[in-house]
Parts: structure tokens; sequence; C-alpha cells
């Protein structure tokens, strides 16, 4: 996994296969956002009723990941890098859950809005946009954690930003048609819930990025600038005491 090489094969197996777990986990939350989003602008039953399946299975992978960090802390005692790695791992995938729990969220307000006949609403195209943002900033920050690559995980941090701006524009523009449309309000209500979801999935994906700078590099960056993270990842770029294997 690191640089130096560990006394027991045992431990480096150990580390890979939580390595690979957390990114298998990653794909089935990736999977369940895609799910969503489609099975709100296409009315698809199946693809709601897939992505509140699969959140069992997320929530499963998370406990199971868990316990097996738990154990390698209690086994073998984890230091310097190897600690930092068993955090970010437990940190990572309690992100993950919640992002599947957001997923599932905008599939529950999909079928509400199928039932109520309220595809017909507007600003579809401005959630598709978000969406598409906000899946990208966690497949670069499961990419980051795979090649610890801080480098594009502070793009992601700065990438935050933009599903920010989505999600105002899109509050705007809703409020406008619940005005210009009172007798749809509820509906409107359910895709500002998908909105919120969407701009929650961009705020953990961005705090899994910052947890990969944390692995790599032993700082904090959770509660500092984008410019000041940039600076840090910039300024400890030839630092390579955390190799990807």
């Amino acid at each position: 996994m690191h640089s130096n090489e560990h006394t027991s094969k045992q431990f480096d197996a150990e580390l890979e296969a939580i390595r690979t777990s957390v990114l298998e986990m990653g794909e089935l939350v990736k999977s369940q956002i895609s799910d969503a989003i489609n099975s709100l602008a296409s009315n698809n039953m199946a693809l709601m009723a897939r992505v509140s399946d699969d959140d069992h299975r997320v929530n499963a992978m998370e406990v199971r990941i868990d316990e097996v960090c738990t154990q390698v802390i209690a086994c073998r005692q984890p230091t310097a890098n190897d600690l930092r790695f068993v955090m970010t791992v437990i940190k990572t995938i309690t992100d993950l859950e919640r992002i599947g729990d957001e997923a599932e969220k905008i599939a529950r307000m999909a079928k509400m809005l199928s039932l109520n006949q309220g595809l017909s609403i507007p600003r579809y195209n401005e959630i598709k946009r978000a969406s598409k943002i906000a899946l990208d900033m966690l497949c670069k920050s499961l990419d980051a954690f795979a090649r610890l690559d801080v480098i594009l995980a502070a793009q992601v941090v700065r990438q935050d930003d933009q599903v920010d701006e989505r999600f105002h524009a899109i509050v705007r523009k809703i409020i406008m048609f619940m005005m210009e449309n009172p007798h749809n309000i509820s509906a409107a209500l359910e895709v500002l819930f998908v909105a919120k979801a969407i701009e929650r999935i961009g705020d953990h994906a961005q705090n899994m990025a910052e947890y990969v700078i944390y692995m790599v590099k032993g700082r904090d960056v959770r509660h500092i600038t984008v410019d000041e993270i940039e600076h840090e990842v910039q300024r400890q770029n030839s630092d390579n005491s955390f190799l990807p294997p």
C-alpha cells in the first residue's frame, strides 16, 4: 500500500482489500445517483425501486467495511500513514452512505412526482446539469482516493462552488414557478427537495476529497478556504511519503 513495505504481507493485503471495498461501494453509489436522476426524467418505476434496493446494499457495505477497519485498528495498531488511511476510509464510507441516502431521496421524490403527474414541471434541465457536476465530483473523489491524487482532490473542492451556484439558481426559478403556478406548489417543492439532495451530494463528495488530502499530506483542510487548500497541495506536491501501490 505504501512506499515502506510492511513486515507483514498479510497487513498489506488487508489494507488493499479495504481500499478495494471502498471503491466497490463507491461504484454502487454512483449507480444509485445515475438511476435516481434517470428515473426522475423517465418516470421509470423500476429504476426508482432499484435505487431503494441498492440503498440497503450500500448500508450493509458501510457496516462491513467499518467492522474491518475496527479490527485493523484493534489488531494491527496502525500508525502514521496507515492510521490516516484507515481513518480516511471510515470517514469516506460514512459520506458514501449519506450520498446513497440522498440518491434514495431523489428516487422517492421522483415517485411522488410521477404519481402526482408532476413531471411537466420545468427545471429538469437544470437538475440534470447540477447532478452531472455532483456525480463528476464523486467520480473524481473516488479516483483521487484510488490514486492518492491530491491535485485532483483539490479540483473537487473547487468544483463544489459550481453545484452551489446551480442549486441557488434552481431555487430562484422554482420560487418564481410557484408564484406563477400556486396550484403546483406541492410538486414544485418536491423538485426543490431533489435539488437540495444534489447539493448535499456535492458536499459529501467535497468531504471525501478533503479526506484524501488529509490522508496524503497529514493536514486537515476541512475548515480552510479553497485557495489555501490549493496552496497546501502545491506547496507539498514534491512530498512522496505516501505512494499508491
